[in-house]
């Protein structure tokens, strides 16, 4: 009997051994203590109602159990968690005083704390109500403590949230609070400026040299500043502080934006499709996947959002694009590029721990704030890199510069040798001018005395002028025939080799004579107007154009031919046709844009055009030769 006694004293004390909470002890000198995890005791509610005042009973004291992590969580997000800490003031507090609660993203929180006359005061709070209603206009949620005499008490909080949340209790001095939240503030304003000051530094830059990587930059550095204030609570404060629903959306919205954003502005600041294609092929599906799980989210299940370490794939992915290009292509703007990522690839692995509550030797503030901390130094390091892309162009800028003068002073060098060799000539021609002169002086005597005998054979010369006003008419039919002949051969010439634009230009030298040939080729088997069929024309506004006599319309002579709506001169027209059929429609469009001076992409439409038009008329051009060029003219 004596031996049972003695067990079950043994066990009762054990028992409420493992069940005793440890107490927090709190005086004057206590400006802040944050509840460790020893300190807090939790119940999980499956039900969700079960009341305070049966949670507080004497047969649900030992139903809380010792918190198992460092920080408590809602391991269930289906069921609601109480959490109970036990203070002792051992001497009456001067200062108000407060519990804070960090997490920004708990959705319901109930405080159970008593008053002076030691009955419990309920208080709510959190990211589903309205901004308005929270005891303190600040991001985290307060509850002001309303019993501060000296004694100890039960504190008793009620958590429901949809989203796994860190339970850190925090008790605060008021005047201790106001010192931390301007702080705080303080802080924020600072990051949130520094993200305006590199969206309006590189707005200006995008608007000064218009490379799309500013743009691309700006857009990825605002997402970081509403993903930093929707986790933040900063942007439920000051943004949409009636819409709590907000709060669901936004920070997945502003994390998408964040990740697509910074691999498109990987792309574009590394030349990432030039320098590793693979890598360029990869970004684009991790691109396309991240849209697809975005909408998901968006439009079927909100509650994924919350699954924010799959951003850890493209920050991967990013990360190693930057580290090849820096090793293996020698491009020395990426190392910036890799250092910034490397300090956000830190904050985000420092968060990480923070959060799994493995960090417990590293200090609060750095554990929290360590993802925007990593932000800001990757913003810094990413602007050097940006900046020192710039210096590369503007160092190539200023070598092409230096080239093009030193070329411009070799013109000039050679132009002055030009010069020296031409005044050189001058003078010895002035001099040959000189000694020609003397020689005319003399000739002059001898002419004039040649005068004399001239006079004689004038006689002569006005009976064979008669004869030479014959041989001129003679000899102006000869000219005419002699010009046929030159146009026949140049023809030929044109119809039997290629030419280049010069000597395809001395057939058809300008508009006039271009629109002469339409209009010889278009009406050489006589005019009918197209309107009435009436043969019979006169001359139109524009030379060569057609006007019927009877109905008046005017025909133009680039009507239903190849050139109608033409938009580059005639002559280049003509000549881009001949080239065309003498390559047989094989020379590229680089190639025409060379030979003519015009525009690639304006030379690859006419080419097309014209191309379709020798495929539809393969049959007729078949065996006609060098001349089939001009039978493209017409259009059938």
């Amino acid at each position: 009997m004596l031996l049972r006694k003695l067990i079950a004293a043994i066990l009762l004390f054990a028992f409420f051994k493992a069940d005793a909470q440890k107490t927090v002890v709190l005086n004057k000198t206590t400006a802040e203590y944050i509840f460790k995890s020893g300190e807090i005791l939790c119940l999980e509610d499956s039900t969700n109602n079960l009341p305070f005042e049966l949670v507080s009973s004497k047969a649900y004291q030992h139903k809380f159990k010792p918190n198992i992590d460092y920080y408590p969580k809602n391991y269930n997000r289906s069921s609601s968690y109480w959490y109970r800490v036990k203070v002792r003031l051992d001497e009456d507090l001067e200062k108000s005083s407060l519990i804070e609660f960090f997490d920004q993203i708990t959705d319901h929180i109930e405080a159970y704390m008593p008053n002076e006359n030691g009955i419990y005061v309920k208080d709510k709070t959190g990211a589903d109500l309205v901004f308005k209603e929270r005891l303190y206009r600040h991001k985290n949620f307060e509850f002001l403590i309303k019993n501060i005499k000296k004694g100890e008490y039960y504190y008793y909080f009620r958590v429901k949230s949809k989203d796994r949340v860190n339970v850190i209790i925090v008790f605060r001095t008021v005047e201790r609070f106001i010192q931390y939240g301007l702080t705080e503030y303080l802080t924020y304003g600072l990051f949130y400026g520094m993200i305006f000051i590199f969206s309006f530094h590189n707005l200006l830059m995008y608007l000064a040299v218009r490379r799309r990587q500013y743009l691309y930059y700006i857009l990825y550095i605002l997402s970081v500043g509403v993903y930093e204030m929707s986790i933040d609570g900063i942007a439920y404060q000051y943004l949409w502080p009636q819409q709590p629903v907000w709060n669901e959306y936004a920070y997945g919205i502003a994390l998408f934006c964040l990740s697509s954003f910074g691999l498109i502005f990987t792309k574009e600041l590394l030349h990432v499709k030039l320098k590793a294609p693979a890598l360029f092929r990869l970004i684009n599906v991790i691109l396309v996947l991240r849209l697809i799980f975005f909408m998901v989210c968006l439009l079927y299940n909100p509650d994924w959002f919350k699954y924010k370490f799959i951003e850890f794939i493209p920050l991967s992915v990013g990360f190693l694009t930057g580290i090849y290009i820096w090793w293996k292509k020698k491009y020395r703007p990426a190392r910036f590029f890799v250092l910034g990522y490397s300090f956000l690839f830190l904050g985000f692995v420092i968060k990480v721990v923070h959060i799994l509550g493995w960090a417990r030797h590293i200090p609060g503030a750095l554990g929290f704030y360590s993802l925007s901390f990593g932000f800001l130094l990757e913003m810094v390091f990413l602007s050097f890199a940006i900046g020192d892309q710039v210096r590369i162009l503007k160092k190539k800028k200023e070598n092409a510069q230096k080239q093009i003068i030193k070329q411009m002073q070799l013109n000039a060098d050679l132009k002055d040798s030009l010069n020296r060799k031409l005044e050189a000539k001058v003078e010895e021609r002035t001099r040959e001018v000189k000694q020609q002169s003397i020689a005319l002086l003399e000739q002059n005597e001898t002419i004039e005395k040649q005068n004399e005998e001239l006079l004689l054979k004038n006689n002569l010369l006005s009976r064979q002028a008669e004869e030479i006003s014959r041989m001129n008419v003679l000899l102006e039919k000869d000219n005419i025939t002699l010009k046929t002949n030159i146009e026949k051969v140049t023809d030929a010439r044109i119809n039997a080799t290629e030419l280049d634009f010069d000597e395809f230009s001395q057939k058809y030298p300008d508009k006039e004579s271009c629109y002469k040939f339409l209009s010889e080729l278009k009406w050489e088997k006589g005019y009918a107007c197209i309107k009435c069929n009436h043969t019979n024309y006169c001359s139109g506004k524009v030379q060569y154009n057609r006007r019927c006599t009877k109905c008046a319309y005017e025909e133009s002579v680039l009507q239903h031919t190849i050139f109608e709506n033409n938009r580059i001169p005639i002559n280049k027209a003509f000549y881009l046709v001949y080239l065309m059929y003498n390559s047989k429609g094989t020379i590229s469009s680089h190639k025409l844009s060379e030979k003519l001076g015009i525009r690639q992409s304006t030379c690859w439409a006419y080419s097309a055009k014209i191309k379709k038009v020798m495929d539809e008329r393969r049959k007729d051009l078949r065996g006609i030769g060098k001349l089939g060029w001009s039978k493209l003219i017409l259009d059938k």
